[in-house]
């Protein structure tokens, strides 16, 4: 069933990267048909030092910011959808998220993708596992336009919600919609029967079994399979090696596959792809 993205939130730092986010949720806000598009930044007072304490003293720090980041949102945000900055203290920023998503009924977060650059990207590691909505990373070279998806699939029914995004996002002369697998050769049948002789069966399997899949999906003929052989637990791994060789513009996974028994827990898979930076956007969906 096709989701609907009606309100999105945009999780903002004051970096430079505030810039990326703010035109790329123009761009999708657009796409998506949203209602309203929600930035929000919050204050952690407590990291400034006590060496500044008395020069900030008269000077109010949320009108300050407010004023900063309603500017950037003027200049950056081209889309005619509402949109509001929210500013706020709190001294964890993911539960001052999760109660903006809570209260004004986030349907995705956006977030910036810092790993390998300056910033930890602790929050956004914290939110894909505390927010019940979707959550896209948006690394600094991501383009703004989404004409190739690769939607990732173990075929559990858990990760069927690849295709809620795909179908929010699908135009059927613009874009072309790959679906991804990896498969490993089963080891523990190696000292019987070769790798080299079961790697070729295990391969034509895979593929008939994808092609089968995809029949089942809404929309059969515009979906392309991606086959690839990989150990079990280098899955993440062999997708970002082919990712960033492909023209790729958004990676889709669900939050958890076929072996994660928690319903609150993310996949190993998908908690990997999303602590990595390959220059393509990843929508987690939930």
């Amino acid at each position: 069933m096709k989701k609907e993205y009606k309100n999105i939130l945009v999780a903002l730092d004051l970096s430079d990267l505030d810039e990326v986010l703010i035109q790329y949720s123009s761009f999708l806000a657009e796409k998506l048909k949203a209602e309203k598009v929600y930035f929000v930044h919050n204050i952690k007072k407590y990291d400034i030092s006590e060496l500044f304490e008395e020069q900030l003293k008269e000077i109010n720090l949320d009108e300050v910011i407010g004023d900063e980041l309603n500017e950037k949102v003027q200049e950056h945000f081209s889309s005619e959808i509402p949109s509001e900055v929210l500013i706020s203290e709190d001294p964890y920023s993911e539960s001052l998220i999760k109660y903006v998503v809570d209260k004004y009924g986030i349907q995705l977060v956006l977030v910036g993708n810092k790993k390998h650059e300056k910033g930890t990207g602790l929050v956004s590691s914290k939110l894909l596992k505390l927010l019940r909505c979707d959550v896209l990373a948006i690394p600094r070279l991501a383009k703004f336009k989404i004409e190739t998806i690769w939607a990732g699939t173990d075929f559990s029914p858990e990760s069927r919600k690849v295709f809620q995004v795909t179908e929010a996002l699908y135009e059927k002369e613009k874009t072309s919609l790959k679906l991804v697998h990896v498969y490993s050769v089963p080891l523990q049948f190696s000292p019987y029967v070769s790798p080299e002789f079961m790697a070729p069966k295990v391969e034509k399997h895979m593929k008939e079994k994808i092609e089968k899949y995809i029949r089942k999906t809404a929309y059969p003929e515009s979906i392309e399979p991606l086959v690839f052989h990989g150990r079990e637990s280098g899955t993440a791994q062999k997708i970002i090696a082919n990712i960033k060789k492909s023209n790729a513009d958004l990676m889709v996974v669900a939050d958890k596959g076929g072996n994660t028994f928690s319903p609150f827990a993310i996949g190993s898979v998908t908690e990997e792809l999303f602590n990595a930076n390959y220059g393509v956007p990843l929508w987690v969906a939930k």
